[in-house]
């Protein structure tokens, strides 16, 4: 495993039993109406066979669960992350619907034209190779699938961008730090939004890794933004 990807890995190991806390305390909770959109955009697809990339603990897998599909896999690199999310469809029954392993985002160990869907949610900045990873789960998805991610963005306003770079570096840190006892992932996580591509950047992105009708939907003054495209 490479360097990068190996302290990605051991990173969400390390914050695996608070992430799921701190994910909706950080957000005030904001974080589950955005999950909702995604769900009620791919909703409109009827997907059968979804794949939930860099499922984490599975939050958007077990949401998805909503849509009714035969089959939703989830999978991502840190095993902790993937026993939790195993345990959580356990206690909710949905383990004859759900299903998680360890995988790697940029080599995913599925055929090609294996879903309907692909979904990513707060995922795709944590990928080594960004157009590689957008190019694997295109290759999974079948011909006229959809791609879905969740993931921040870069707010419009300069003023909500002010807010929001002051919260993102001097009250995530601190309290990531506090509750989850690792002193680099929340200081990580806020750097990686403010670096990574986003709006018709990340668009671009998609278009170079093979997707087609692309939109884009900023949420919250574009705090985060759902990205689709189809293949």
């Amino acid at each position: 495993m490479a360097p990068r990807k190996e302290t990605i890995r051991q990173m969400f190991n390390e914050i695996s039993p608070r992430y799921d806390f701190l994910n909706h305390f950080l957000s005030f909770g904001i974080d589950h109406w955005w999950r909702r959109n995604l769900i009620r955009l791919l909703g409109k697809k009827h997907p059968l066979r979804i794949l939930d990339v860099a499922t984490g603990t599975g939050d958007l897998a077990v949401a998805l669960s909503g849509l009714n599909p035969e089959k939703i896999t989830g999978i991502d690199i840190a095993e902790k992350m993937i026993g939790i999310a195993t345990e959580k469809i356990r206690q909710k029954g949905l383990d004859n619907m759900i299903s998680f392993a360890v995988g790697d985002a940029e080599k995913i160990p599925f055929s090609d034209n294996s879903f309907d869907a692909v979904t990513v949610a707060f995922g795709v900045r944590n990928y080594e190779d960004l157009e590689k990873g957008l190019s694997e789960m295109r290759r999974v998805m079948r011909k006229g699938g959809s791609m879905f991610i969740l993931e921040f963005s870069q707010p419009a306003s300069s003023f909500v961008k002010g807010l929001y770079r002051f919260y993102s570096k001097s009250i995530i840190p601190v309290t990531g730090k506090l509750v989850s006892g690792s002193n680099s992932a929340y200081t990580y996580l806020p750097e990686s939004v403010a670096t990574f591509p986003s709006g018709g950047d990340f668009l671009e992105i998609m278009h170079k890794a093979g997707l087609k009708d692309l939109e884009k939907y900023p949420m919250t003054f574009g705090i985060a933004t759902i990205y689709t495209g189809t293949k």
